[in-house]
């Protein structure tokens, strides 16, 4: 994962905000994203949030917890490092080469947000981060879930995280094939699109930023399997690749 290519796009994202999403240069930050990939900072929502996170940059040390499920666990690259946290990882330390980012892998496959819910308290202890990101939805929708009862595994969460004085970026799910073969998963996209419109919703109503992932996907045809892996679930090298490279240019803007 080494630098291979010009940074002058990322750079540029970062530095106008991007207003509309830009081809993928051959890398960013640290790593590769493929040519398909749409690169904008544009669909980040911030939501007045993250002054901790900036606060820590400028101190020269920050620490990001990342929690959730299988995407964030990395289920589906072809090796770790080819995984969503440490590509963000790998790409913030390029674009603040001045500070010592850690971004804390506590991904645990198969979650839904109560799961996460129950350990969020210890892993902030153990971790004590100024910023968590929070992947969530997916599981409870694939499992039947009500969004009422995902809002109130949320409020929960919101308890912690409030008490705990961290900021937090949420992360909808993922967009699933649509000519997906799995009967389990047809037709949840649907359900999919609710929760991200929820998680939407709940940043702004919290204040936490929120890093959009279901819509960006529909700009996604051009990457292998749009992105998805052969199980019609999980992301693939380049699926990862073009939602870190999203999360540091809209991050990383929010950032500066």
């Amino acid at each position: 994962m080494r630098l291979a290519g010009t940074l002058a796009p990322l750079f540029a994202v970062l530095a106008m905000g991007a207003c509309a999403p830009v081809p993928g240069p051959s890398t960013i930050g640290a790593f590769d994203v493929p040519a398909a990939c749409p690169v904008s900072a544009s669909g980040f929502q911030a939501n007045g949030g993250l002054a901790r996170s900036r606060a820590a940059l400028e101190a020269g040390t920050l620490t990001i917890l990342a929690v959730g499920s299988s995407s964030i666990e990395g289920v589906g690259a072809s090796q770790p490092v080819l995984g969503y946290v440490p590509l963000v990882e790998a790409g913030l330390r390029e674009a603040f080469p001045e500070a010592r980012i850690t971004v804390i892998n506590r991904g645990i496959g198969g979650e839904t947000t109560a799961d996460t819910v129950n350990r969020l308290q210890t892993e902030i202890d153990a971790a004590r981060p100024h910023l968590v990101i929070w992947q969530l939805g997916t599981n409870d929708m694939l499992r039947d879930l009500t969004l009422a009862r995902v809002v109130s595994d949320f409020d929960r969460g919101r308890d912690i995280l409030d008490a705990a004085g961290v900021d937090v970026v949420l992360i909808d799910p993922q967009r699933l094939p649509e000519d997906t073969d799995n009967d389990g998963f047809r037709g949840r996209n649907s359900l999919l699109a609710g929760v991200s419109g929820t998680i939407a919703y709940l940043g702004t109503r919290e204040g936490y930023a929120v890093d959009p992932r279901f819509g960006p996907m529909s700009g996604w045809a051009g990457l292998q399997g749009g992105g998805v892996g052969p199980d019609d679930l999980h992301l693939n090298d380049a699926g990862y690749a073009c939602w870190a490279a999203n999360t540091v240019a809209g991050l990383g803007h929010a950032l500066r």
